[in-house]
């Protein structure tokens, strides 16, 4: 019987074996697919600061801890989504997440800059990443303690309260650094990049990526005054404050130009990366085409624009490039400025790390070679066998016929 032992030991031992390899196999198999789905953070402590969502709740961001050699370094992205500038339009948010933490998804999805996943973003993969909501409609800038209609416009309180929290759970000892983020978010990127470099005064590196968030206010081409009337409304409504904007921009002209990026990144310290189409899809639709609809059919289906239309297109690729040229001339900036229809590259994985090649280069390499200093990069895709943009596939139903606008 004694002999038996030894095999039956064996023989219960590999069973073992099994069970916890079939376990690890399904615990990995769990975390390969939820690793990057960040549950959400309410602060409530914010209230007591008057940091809160146009209707009185409690701002919110996602966060994930860093690893390994990335303990100590961070990634913040703030969202987008437009702004408001009335008591009527902003209402209309105060039933969604724009305007409410109470409507806000429980998790998060990160991916790209924010990913886990080391092939896809190899250089901040192991960073202590977070997402900050977006429920103040004025890219974390307005702070208008009047709230009789009961609609809270506290964007500054809510970034600087987040920012306070961020501090006390580790990010003062960060060695490096970034402030980032998407359209409206990155124009709050924009604004807020120098403050959040001084609130890190020991790190290595701290530096701000902004996403589509150059609104150009191109003076020569249509709806000029529209948009500056616009940027002039929501720093009115959202009481964005005149010193919170660079005095070298509202000395030499109004301030609610200042909110223009091409009128105050020449004033920003702190390293600076753009990410840019000359084709921004959102502010073509929204800021120079009047019709909608026929905007819509447009840019589905190229063949259906009208002369006027593909005017318009070609002179604000012009105007853009123009306007980004002239700030790679005067500051130390890196971009990497691509010809496809588009707005907002780092939320989904095809405009980070594959979609778009520009000096044999993805954004994600480009912006990790920039962060780490192994290579400044800037660059502007001019390509003048296609005036228009490019027929991008993997990112828009549209289609490029040379014949058709010779």
């Amino acid at each position: 019987m004694a002999k038996n032992i030894p095999a039956m030991f064996d023989h219960r031992l590999k069973l073992i074996i099994c069970l916890v390899i079939s376990m690890s196999t399904n615990i990995s198999a769990h975390l390969t697919a939820d690793y990057n789905n960040i549950s959400i953070t309410i602060l409530g402590s914010a209230v007591a600061k008057g940091a809160v969502c146009l209707d009185g709740s409690p701002p919110a961001y996602y966060y994930v801890k860093g690893f390994g050699d990335g303990v100590n370094n961070w990634v913040l992205d703030l969202e987008g989504g437009g702004w408001c500038a009335s008591d009527d339009f902003c209402a209309t948010r105060l039933k969604n997440n724009l305007g409410s933490s109470k409507y806000m998804n429980g998790t998060h999805e990160f991916g790209q800059i924010k990913s886990q996943n080391q092939t896809e973003n190899p250089d901040f993969y192991n960073w202590n990443r977070v997402y900050v909501a977006y429920c103040d409609s004025s890219s974390f800038m307005g702070d208008n303690i009047q709230s009789e209609t009961g609609i809270n416009r506290r964007g500054a309180r809510i970034f600087n309260a987040i920012m306070e929290d961020l501090l006390a759970k580790g990010m003062a000892n960060a060695e490096n650094a970034i402030l980032a983020g998407g359209s409206a978010g990155a124009l709050g990127a924009l604004f807020h990049c120098d403050g959040f470099s001084e609130l890190l005064p020991n790190a290595k590196r701290v530096k701000c990526i902004s996403d589509s968030g150059v609104f150009v206010h191109a003076v020569h081409l249509p709806g000029a005054d529209r948009r500056a009337n616009l940027f002039a409304k929501v720093a009115a409504y959202q009481g964005i404050p005149v010193d919170s904007l660079p005095s070298s921009c509202t000395s030499r002209m109004n301030s609610s130009l200042c909110l223009f990026p091409e009128n105050f990144i020449g004033d920003i310290k702190t390293p600076l990366f753009l990410i840019e189409t000359a084709f921004d899809q959102y502010q073509l639709g929204s800021h120079y085409f009047s019709n909608g609809s026929a905007w819509k059919n447009c840019t589905e289906h190229l063949e259906l624009c009208t002369p006027s239309q593909l005017q318009v297109m070609k002179d604000y690729g012009i105007a853009v490039r123009q306007t980004l040229q002239e700030i790679s001339d005067t500051t130390s900036v890196g971009m990497f400025v691509h010809s496809c229809l588009r707005h907002g590259h780092t939320y989904e994985s095809s405009g980070w790390d594959s979609s778009y090649v520009l000096a044999n280069k993805t954004i994600a390499q480009a912006v990790g070679d920039w962060f780490y200093g192994r290579d400044f990069f800037q660059e502007i895709d001019y390509d003048n066998e296609l005036p228009l943009f490019k027929n991008c596939t993997k990112l828009t139903a549209s289609t490029y016929d040379p014949s058709l606008y010779a």
